[in-house]
């Protein structure tokens, strides 16, 4: 898939590959995976070639109005009101309903996106035991493959003593399951990411736990994006080390994995190839606070928290070298943006984390949908 609704910005091939370690390095002891098989994705079409908004596909229109109602965000755009600090967002396969995270209570909410009068209330389907200190709790959401079939989230959480990610299911209920445990946790970088990119493959991106020299070293789980096979027993593969805060990660389904992260010096956005190389694909040293990614195969949308602001980097669908400035799109007119997720037909959802860190209004926190609509942008192209 692809994130342009319009116009295609011609790039030369150029890949800078990252000073960090790659390939099929195996952590043995420190964590397991445990998962069935699922079925393999639909390949979804880009950005560019996405259809004209219509009614389906659930842009809302201009004209739209809302009740004035508590909670009831005048803006049709905005799909749910007054949550407590999100930790993730998730469109399902429908377009108009999704889930959302909240990062210090664990509650994952079914929520319905609508054109005109009030929003549905969101619909708690699960309560997740975690630690919200520092910048963990309940930080991502995840689908399996096969939803539509098995029902089943993945959440990446912060317990008491790790970081992992566990899989519930929305149709049997009953007690997460854990999937991967002992991510290492510390006072801060516990936040992580997750997402498919196959139906046998699970990407995991986590947080170095505050402890950088922790990223660098392959016998942790901290700062590494993992790999993760569905076989039982498998161990992670670290398929990049020197992962800072974890951003975002975020796949096309094709051949293009892409990951935010932030360190002492920049924020990042990193792609790894099909063969495991990776290039870093733009940086900005003003620190806009990379945070979650919707990808497509030409190019990804990232949130930003301290820029408030919806990044959108276009990448050639040949060599997928990004050259021009990332666009900022609906800059200030939410706030702080922590979660993205694609819904189809050019459109992304985002979550906001205004009241932990930003200025809240009457209607923080909130998802709201972004149609993708390429301008001029700023930061710094490959080193």
């Amino acid at each position: 898939m692809s994130l342009v609704a319009a116009g295609r910005i011609g790039v030369g091939a150029r890949r800078v590959v990252l000073g960090v370690t790659l390939g099929a390095v195996l952590l043995s002891g420190c964590g397991r995976f445990d998962d069935r098989a699922s079925s393999p994705f639909t390949t979804e079409p880009s950005w560019q070639d996405a259809e004209p908004e219509t009614k389906d596909s659930k842009a809302p229109p201009t004209s739209a109005k809302r009740p004035d109602l508590p909670c009831v965000d005048p803006d049709t755009a905005v799909v749910v009101s007054c949550l407590d600090t999100t930790g993730g967002v998730v469109a399902l396969p429908d377009g108009v309903h999704g889930l959302v995270a909240e990062r210090l209570t664990g509650r994952i909410l079914k929520v319905e996106a609508t054109d005109e009068g009030a929003p549905p209330d969101p619909i708690e389907i699960a309560r997740l035991d975690v630690d919200g200190s520092g910048d963990g709790g309940l930080t991502a959401l995840a689908l399996s493959p096969s939803y539509a079939e098995d029902g089943l989230i993945y959440a990446y959480i912060t317990t008491g003593g790790d970081n992992r990610v566990v899989r519930l299911s929305t149709e049997n209920g009953g007690a997460p399951k854990p999937v991967l445990t002992g991510i290492p946790k510390g006072a801060t970088g516990n936040r992580g990411s997750i997402d498919f990119h196959t139906g046998s493959k699970m990407l995991v991106l986590t947080g170095d736990a505050g402890n950088p020299g922790a990223a660098a070293d392959n016998g942790s789980l901290a700062g590494k994006l993992l790999g993760l096979d569905t076989a039982p027993g498998a161990a992670p593969e670290v398929m990049a080390s020197g992962i800072g805060v974890a951003g975002g990660v975020c796949s096309d389904h094709v051949d293009s994995i892409w990951v935010t992260d932030r360190t002492a010096t920049e924020d990042r956005l990193q792609r790894i190839a099909p063969d495991g190389s990776i290039s870093k694909a733009w940086t900005w040293q003003d620190h806009p606070g990379v945070a979650g990614c919707a990808a497509a195969t030409d190019g990804v949308a990232i949130a930003l928290t301290n820029q408030k602001a919806l990044a959108l980097a276009l990448a050639d669908k040949n060599t997928h070298a990004v050259t021009a400035a990332p666009s900022l799109l609906a800059q200030d007119k939410y706030g702080r943006l922590d979660g993205a997720s694609p819904a189809g037909n050019g459109i992304v959802w985002v979550s906001t984390v205004n009241k932990t860190d930003g200025q809240p209004n009457q209607y923080d926190d909130r998802v709201v949908r972004i149609s993708v609509n390429p301008q001029g942008g700023q930061g710094n192209g490959p080193d």
